[in-house]
């Protein structure tokens, strides 16, 4: 009687554990955003993988800790952690393709008209935002970057470079403050007209759940940045009685500083919160507006004066209000 004995397979060998790894800037990668370096270089780990890595200071600059918004420069060393790089899921939500309104385009980079409650890219819980719809949509585009950043709640006026020199020139630009971001925001209470400059520092910290929140502070203070805000009251609106709404504050709000939620909170501030400002407004008047036919803040990137990043010429680039906020405006009046 033959026995016939079957050989065990050998097992599989085991995937290398992933280990630390340090990646050396490029002049060709100088002075992109930390977050957007580390994406471009961490192809299949999750955005929220990212944030959290530099979040946690496991993701170090010359071995010293860094935020998502700090720039890299070339012949800086950063360090990684081990991270494992996610087989794309089945179910995963691919962005769709999609363009948005163009006030301004040609072969440098574009300026378009960004809705309210989109993300100008995904990430912290969202899956695509502008910039990964707008990859979609285009291609055959080698080359499609963010210039700079509008938080989600706000629409307006977004820049994105087609070349890479051009995203360089730009977001020099807007790091020697040499850009004229102004927008238009509307306010609860009466605006003083002669208050014009709010030069309160700001400071960052972290939710328990971990969203980002800004917060005044002094200037002496550990990790104040300094942010400076001009104010020019444009139009002021009457108290709405019959509505339940109190009076209001139309502003031209240019920031000489960009940073984050800066104008939320310079105004909050200052005891005249944006209206329908679901982190740094008045609660109570928030859940008025819906009725009144206003679902959404009232803040938007209006004005940019820049100068163009291959022929030097001066641009101004106009965002007309969204018709909801237009419309929510002319009932006031």
């Amino acid at each position: 009687m033959k026995h016939i004995i079957k050989g065990m397979q050998p097992p599989p060998p085991a995937a290398a554990a992933p280990a630390v790894r340090w990646l050396q800037v490029s002049q060709e990668d100088a002075g992109q955003r930390l977050d957007n370096f580390l994406i471009r270089h961490l192809k299949g780990v999750p955005k929220t993988h990212v944030y959290r890595i530099i979040r946690s200071g496991e993701v170090r600059i010359n071995k010293g800790r860094c935020a998502a918004d700090t720039r890299v420069q070339a012949g800086d060393t950063v360090r990684l952690p081990p991270v494992r790089v996610a087989e794309k899921a089945s179910d995963a939500v691919a962005a769709p393709a999609r363009e948005f309104p163009i006030l301004f385009e040609d072969e440098a980079f574009i300026a378009l008209d960004k809705p309210a409650g989109v993300a100008v890219h995904g990430g912290s819980g969202v899956s695509f935002g502008v910039i990964e719809q707008l990859r979609r949509a285009r291609p055959q585009a080698k080359f499609l970057e963010l210039v700079h950043r509008l938080d989600r709640e706000t629409s307006g006026i977004l820049l994105v470079a087609k070349k890479r020199s051009a995203l360089k020139a730009l977001q020099d630009q807007f790091r020697e403050r040499s850009t004229g971001k102004t927008y238009l925001a509307l306010v609860q209470g009466s605006w003083p007209a002669n208050k014009k400059v709010i030069d309160t520092p700001l400071h960052k910290y972290l939710l328990p759940d971990g969203e980002r929140r800004v917060r005044t502070t002094t200037a002496d203070a550990p990790d104040a940045m300094t942010a400076l805000t001009l104010v020019q009251l444009r139009q002021s609106l009457p108290p709405r009685a019959l509505q339940g709404l109190p009076a209001m504050s139309l502003l031209e709000v240019t920031i000489k500083t960009g940073r984050t939620h800066q104008i939320r909170v310079h105004l909050s501030s200052q005891g005249h919160g944006i209206v329908g400002d679901d982190k740094y407004g008045d609660f109570a008047l928030n859940k008025r507006l819906p009725k009144q036919g206003l679902g959404r803040m009232f803040l938007h990137a209006w004005r940019l004066r820049l100068n163009h990043p291959v022929t030097g010429e001066s641009l101004t680039l106009l965002a007309a209000l969204p018709l909801e906020l237009a419309q929510f405006l002319e009932a006031g009046q």
